[in-house]
């Protein structure tokens, strides 16, 4: 055990564990409680010249302040006075002539005092020309151009519109730049070489859908048919002998559908002249199916099925309906509803195992194994 002396005079430790001894107060030092007694020093006299008694300005009694609510001096209030009848008038602005003299004055939007007019609005649709409706557009019998160019088979009517902002479309022998150009319907159009360059790299893909895939966008958990066109599917016998491309991917479209449940022809094209002569509102190309069905047709069944149903209200034009054998169904169309074959059948009867598009104008399917595509050929034609 360890004894701890202290000197003589120094503090005791304290017993409370973790806090520091307390120091003694030294007299010597000033008190944290009481606010210290300042001595105030003396002032100096610092001695300044000053200016002679004629020459500084005598200083006039500086007015005290009015109370809140009282009157200004009355000095002060004439001096106010003097100046404003003294100051020079503001000068009036020049006055300028009413633009837009022809326009009836609004019934609302102004004063009186300002000089405001109140005027009155000619509601009359008859007289007031401010109701008159847009100018007819000049000979507007006359079709368009763009419309021209699709009805002669040129190209698409939104091809025509970039060929025509492009510069590359005349009109017996001008070059026409500006849309919406209207022309007689015997003019003659042509397009330059860089249109038909243009139009020579776009392409036109003949796939054999299987069963499973949908035509156009995916649906129902179910995949698009152009996720079938790349190099691994391209058809061995394709006598194009075309290299695919990345870039044939891009603007690829189908012309025309085939359900999930049908296989067959399905046109895939970047060509607007094709799309519009498959599926356009006065589309007449052919499209031929062979149908497989169950079910007991009769005389009277096939004769409506060649002439004398109607859809949703509308009558179908006029098809060709024949036995290719037994159980199986010629179908010949020359226009394309939603499953309109199936539901044809339906209403003779008919139930509907099986359906095939074999050919669509005058492109066969022919020897096309399923899931594979092939290329249009330069010469072959709808």
């Amino acid at each position: 055990m360890t004894t701890l002396k202290l000197k003589p005079g120094a503090a005791a430790p304290s017993k409370t564990p973790g806090k520091s001894p307390v120091r003694r107060a030294d007299p010597a030092k000033r008190s944290r409680t009481t606010a210290p007694e300042y001595v105030k020093a003396p002032r100096v006299e610092i001695a300044e010249a000053k200016p002679a008694p004629a020459v500084q300005a005598e200083r006039k009694p500086r007015p005290a302040p009015a109370k809140p609510g009282t009157a200004k001096p009355v000095a002060k209030r004439e001096a106010h006075q003097a100046a404003a009848a003294n100051k020079k008038p503001y000068a009036k602005k020049e006055e300028r002539p009413r633009q837009f003299a022809d326009r009836d004055t609004p019934r609302r939007g102004g004063k009186a005092r300002d000089g405001f007019e109140q005027g009155t609005f000619n509601q009359d649709r008859n007289t007031n020309p401010k109701f008159s409706s847009k100018p007819a557009p000049s000979q507007p019998e006359l079709p368009r151009l763009s419309k021209r160019m699709a009805e002669l088979g040129l190209c698409s009517r939104r091809e025509a519109d970039d060929f025509i902002a492009n510069g590359w479309v005349t009109v017996n022998g001008e070059v026409v730049d500006v849309l919406g150009t209207r022309v007689a319907p015997d003019a003659e159009i042509k397009v330059s070489k860089e249109a038909q360059k243009h139009q020579s790299e776009i392409v036109t893909i003949l796939l054999h859908k299987p069963v499973g895939y949908v035509s156009g966008q995916a649906e129902d958990g179910y995949e698009p048919a152009v996720v079938l066109v790349n190099p691994d599917n391209h058809w061995d016998e394709d006598p194009t002998q075309i290299v695919f491309k990345r870039g044939h991917l891009r603007g690829l479209a189908p012309a025309g559908r085939l359900d999930i449940d049908s296989t067959g022809l399905l046109v895939l094209t970047q060509d607007g002249r094709v799309a519009r002569q498959l599926i356009g509102e006065d589309s007449t190309t052919e499209k031929e199916y062979l149908v497989r069905v169950t079910g007991t047709l009769s005389e009277d069944g096939l004769k409506k099925l060649n002439f004398g149903l109607s859809l949703d209200g509308v009558k179908l034009k006029p098809a060709k309906v024949s036995w290719q054998n037994e159980d199986q169904l010629r179908f010949v169309l020359r226009e394309g509803r939603k499953r309109q074959i199936r539901r044809m059948c339906e209403l003779v009867g008919l139930t509907v195992v099986g359906l095939k598009r074999v050919r669509i104008g005058s492109v066969v399917l022919g020897k096309l194994p399923v899931g594979t595509w092939r290329y249009l050929r330069p010469g072959e034609r709808f």
